[in-house]
């Protein structure tokens, strides 16, 4: 299928051309038709599937629509009548909603339509005369619209598409509150899209408050990971885990890693790690300010650095297909973020390598997350950083499943030195998979 047959009007279709998009990813093909139906929809999408196209065409389109009917019954330029927000965006990042943002500026280039971006960190005088002469359609964060509101500069009782993005993540944040707010000041009569990479029952039921007999969109499931993404898993101590990086950075196939860190210091402070080892690093996370953030994302995008250090929160603005290698230097505390964050390479198309470092503290997350993939991580065994205790507690529980004490299976598979061939192209014709982790770290004390 073709965005042509999903009845999308020409000024969009001549922006996608413009984009170089032909054929629509399969959350687009589902929810296009749904949404310029006038349905709700509640949408079950990682970052990565297409779900803002999805979502944004048929807004743009609807009020590109909506707008040629107002001028031909009043009779009036529609310029003069861009007055009242039309869509509302809720986001909960900066960096997702500049990302929307750029989004409706792509796909509504030749329909005149006009929106703006409000996320706080950044003083609001731009953003306030944006929406003091007139916009279509508002993308924002919670608290800068909150902020606004009460300020008098937004008006939200002429909404008619609300659109909650990353739900989520937005309960994660602590902003179901906030959430509940924006509710209160938008219309009921209103066609209201619902998107979220997970479904706990905190969002289910938020949903089911807030959609009115919705159609339930459900692509790429949490529980299935990518299949080009080749999962490697190394056992280091803690002090043990920035050695391992290095060494393992140190390899030219590494073309481009996202790296993860539980927390904002510690992406800051290996951030810095690796600068010292003379690795072209940077770091982003909630701390830096918003110009310092979209520097950072757009220098990786751009392959002016090769290695970017993220917390979960801050990548989420970060949409780049061909980033090599994900690197979970602290395993996620939630399983289900563990695929978000995988899930960042082997995208559109191409293939990706994710490595994981696991300490003895981390065994029970690990298990976690192998029982949700519901596959075996592969495990890199013999290395010069490897953590004793790990290996003593996976040996014993082999031989526990062994004896039948354990459930069957152990949801591990030492690889190191087998023949297994990769179906990354970037392997071809070199080392094994076990041999290319192995390369640099079989040295002699």
């Amino acid at each position: 299928m073709t965005f042509n047959e999903l009845q999308i009007i020409e000024p969009i279709l001549k922006a996608l051309i413009n984009e170089g998009y032909s054929i629509p990813t399969p959350i687009q093909e589902q929810a296009i038709p749904i949404l310029l139906q006038g349905r709700d929809i509640l949408g079950c999408a990682q970052t990565g599937t297409g779900k803002t196209a999805a979502f944004s065409i048929p807004i743009i389109q609807k009020l590109y629509e909506n707008r040629d009917v107002a001028d031909v019954n009043t009779g009036r330029n529609s310029k003069k009548q861009r007055k009242n927000i039309k869509a509302l965006v809720l986001t909960p990042t900066r960096e997702l909603a500049a990302q929307i943002g750029d989004s409706f500026s792509s796909y509504g280039k030749f329909t005149s339509l006009k929106h703006t971006v409000i996320y706080g960190g950044v003083r609001q005088r731009s953003q306030t005369d944006a929406i003091r002469n007139g916009v279509d359609i508002l993308v924002a964060t919670p608290g800068r619209l909150l902020d606004l509101v009460n300020q008098g500069h937004v008006n939200l009782r002429h909404i008619e598409f609300f659109v909650l993005d990353e739900a989520d993540r937005m309960l994660d944040m602590g902003f179901i509150t906030d959430i509940k707010r924006v509710i209160d000041l938008i219309p009921q009569s209103r066609q209201t899209l619902l998107f979220s990479a997970t479904m706990p029952s905190e969002i289910s039921s938020l949903a089911e408050s807030l959609l009115n007999n919705p159609v339930k969109v459900e692509v790429t499931p949490v529980e299935a990971t990518v299949d080009l993404i080749d999962q490697y898993l190394y056992f280091a101590d803690r002090g043990n885990k920035t050695p391992l990086l290095i060494d393992l950075l140190n390899d030219d196939d590494v073309e481009s890693a996202l790296i993860f860190s539980r927390t904002k210091h510690g992406a800051d402070k290996l951030s810095k790690s690796l600068t010292r080892a003379g690795i072209n690093c940077d770091a982003i996370h909630g701390n830096k300010s918003q110009n310092a953030r979209q520097k950072s994302l757009s220098d990786f995008k751009r392959k002016r650095t090769r290695v970017l250090v993220a917390t979960d929160i801050a990548a989420r603005g970060i949409d780049i297909n061909q980033i090599s290698h994900v690197i979970n230097y602290d395993l996620p505390e939630a399983a289900e973020t563990y695929v978000h964050r995988i899930g960042r390479t082997g995208r559109a198309g191409y293939s990706g390598v994710a490595l994981s470092f696991c300490d003895s503290g981390e065994l029970g997350m690990l298990k976690s997350i192998q029982k949700l993939i519901g596959k075996d991580i592969n495990v890199i065994a013999g290395h010069e950083f490897e953590c004793a205790v790990c290996v003593e507690k996976i040996e014993r529980l082999k031989k526990s499943v062994a004896k039948g004490k354990e459930r069957t299976g152990s949801g591990l598979q030492t690889v190191a030195g087998t023949q297994e061939k990769s179906s990354s192209n970037r392997y071809k014709g070199k080392r094994t998979k076990g041999e290319f982790w192995q390369k640099g770290r079989r040295r002699s004390a």
